[in-house]
């Protein structure tokens, strides 16, 4: 069902002017109360997004998890929002936002609480999927409950504080989650959510109005549970052909599931009514430019992140809190680029900003291959300087461009279905890399270890290495050989697990840099000025731009 979420934000939605001498509606007394609590519960859910990559080897220790295990940490997040951000939606509408938000910050807070207790590395996964329906439904309500509580110039500081509130945890996370990490422990990236999302419910009871759309109907839980089988089927089957083949019955049975039931959500959507997506959004180019560049910039930089983490940790040895400080230059950059590209919106058409926003970021990712085993951490500074700069050029206009080819009312479908696109990216492209990646290591190890190593040692000294437990898995080779034997053993299986990421790390580096100039390229022809309605989004440069 299609839900009616307000992006006031967007050129298209301007606030109604009133007619002459009428009197203005009343402004909502609480309405900076509404505009804390959405603030804090967003900050909440993002922050999540980030947070968890410099925990992932430190979780992999202490709940001995294997890659496909820290992937599904990551995933299973990623999918929960990607599957129910419109159903979420739809539902506030029906029901309340409100209502809705209050729920996913209570799921949100309990998912968080089941995380930091988890014991096993299955728990924990579990415990994030559930973490994600929170934050399906806080995200999907956010906008719309700011938009019922803020009209004229105050509805445009509302939606700048929010955007600031996005841009701020996708900075701090990578640091935040460090120093959590390594001064108390893993487990606090989730407790420090608790008191937080309590004080935003107590907030939302106190001082939140109720709103919701009269016109809505009910939700397409047909479509939900298609859209949400296909994607788990397809996640799952990428994660899995890692850890064992493409060819294994279960990779192959799992593709093929997602393909069909991929299939009959699309032939759901053509012949519903009140689809959850409608298709007919795709016959503008700009519309499905946007969302190619809402998947490109997830599956190729933010996914990538998982994967540089577990080389500054696990190889170079870096600590939790120095490897979220040297991240700072990625996000960093993004933070300040974002801030530079929301000024230049006004007057620049989006697809020069997006399109070269994707140029710039496949750059950065270029720059950080040609990594070598002697390598420090400083080979990654200018390809994260530019890689940030690029995410910034990015999602500022990406958001404009997602509901500004839309009429108002329908402003809501399209700018969730773009942040769907945004999971969908990080999720599959998670999967994908990290399959890419467990199989170039494995084959590298064991073609390194070959004739040096006993037989029956191969296979655990494989898989330690797989998942990119360089120092762990030689600490414990020194152990296990001792004495001038150890040293040796540690040289060995360092030597050949530093070269074995590297490598595959330079070989997934350079899949995501064309990716994201594949995506340039995209961008470029299909994101036209003429297709803004209304207002149009960002004045052409010239008169020939319009009509490009």
């Amino acid at each position: 069902m299609v839900h009616h979420l307000p992006v006031t934000d967007a050129p298209t939605a301007q606030p109604t002017p009133a007619a002459p001498g009428a009197a203005a509606p009343p402004a909502d007394p609480a309405r900076w109360w509404t505009l804390a609590a959405v603030c804090t519960g967003v900050f909440m859910l993002l922050l999540d997004v980030t947070i968890v990559n410099v925990a992932l080897p430190d979780i992999s220790v202490e709940l001995d998890a294997s890659l496909s295990g820290l992937q599904w940490v990551i995933d299973a997040y990623a999918l929960s929002l990607a599957a129910l951000l419109l159903t979420a939606g739809s539902l506030a509408d029906l029901f309340g936002r409100r209502k809705v938000f209050l729920v996913g910050l209570g799921l949100f807070t309990l998912g968080s609480l089941a995380c930091g207790l988890a014991q096993d590395i299955t728990f924990l996964c579990l415990a994030r999927a559930f973490q994600g329906i929170g934050g399906a439904a806080m995200f999907a309500t956010a906008l719309a409950l700011l938009s019922s509580a803020f009209t004229g110039r105050e509805r445009g500081v509302a939606f700048g504080a929010f955007g600031a509130t996005t841009g701020v945890a996708v900075a701090v996370g990578p640091v935040l989650g460090g120093v959590l990490t390594s001064g108390i422990s893993w487990r606090w990236i989730f407790f420090v959510n608790i008191p937080i999302c309590i004080a935003a419910v107590a907030i939302t009871l106190l001082k939140v109005r109720e709103s919701q759309d009269p016109r809505a109907g009910r939700p397409d839980w047909f479509g939900f549970v298609s859209f949400s089988l296909a994607l788990a089927a397809l996640v799952y089957a990428l994660i899995e052909a890692g850890q064992t083949s493409w060819g294994e019955t279960r990779v192959v049975v799992c593709l093929v599931a997602a393909a069909v039931l991929l299939a009959v959500f699309v032939v759901s959507q053509m012949t519903q009514r009140s689809p959850m997506f409608d298709l007919g959004l795709l016959r503008k180019p700009t519309f499905t430019g946007g969302l190619i560049a809402a998947f490109a910039v997830s599956a190729s930089a933010f996914s990538l992140l998982t994967f540089l983490v577990i080389y500054v940790q696990n190889v170079l040895g870096y600590s939790a809190v120095g490897t979220g400080v040297r991240f700072l230059f990625l996000s960093g950059a993004a933070f300040v680029v974002a801030a530079v590209a929301g000024r230049l919106t006004s007057f620049v058409p989006a697809r020069w900003l997006i399109a070269p926003g994707f140029l710039v970021l496949g750059t950065g990712l270029l720059l950080m291959t040609g990594i070598e085993p002697s390598d420090d951490w400083t080979h990654l500074i200018p390809g994260l300087l530019v890689t940030g700069a690029g995410i910034g050029l990015i999602n500022t206009p990406l958001a404009s461009t997602a509901v500004g080819v839309v009429p108002p009312e329908r402003a809501g479908m399209a700018s969730g279905v773009n942040s769907t696109f945004r999971q969908v990216g990080i999720a599959t492209g998670i999967a994908a890399l990290g399959s890419i990646f467990s199989h170039e290591v494995a084959a590298s190890v064991r073609d390194g270890l070959a004739g040096r190593v006993p037989g029956e040692a191969v296979g655990g000294l494989t898989e330690a290495l797989s998942n990119g437990q360089v120092q762990a898995a030689a600490e414990r080779a020194r152990e296990m050989a001792g004495g001038q034997n150890g040293d040796a053993a540690y040289d060995l299986i360092s030597g050949v697990g530093t070269t074995a990421v590297v490598d595959a790390l330079n070989h997934i580096l350079l899949i995501g840099s064309v990716l994201a100039y594949a995506a340039a390229v995209a961008c470029a022809f299909l994101i036209r000025q003429k297709d803004f309605v209304v207002q149009g989004g960002p004045p052409a440069a010239n008169a020939g731009e319009a009509n490009r």
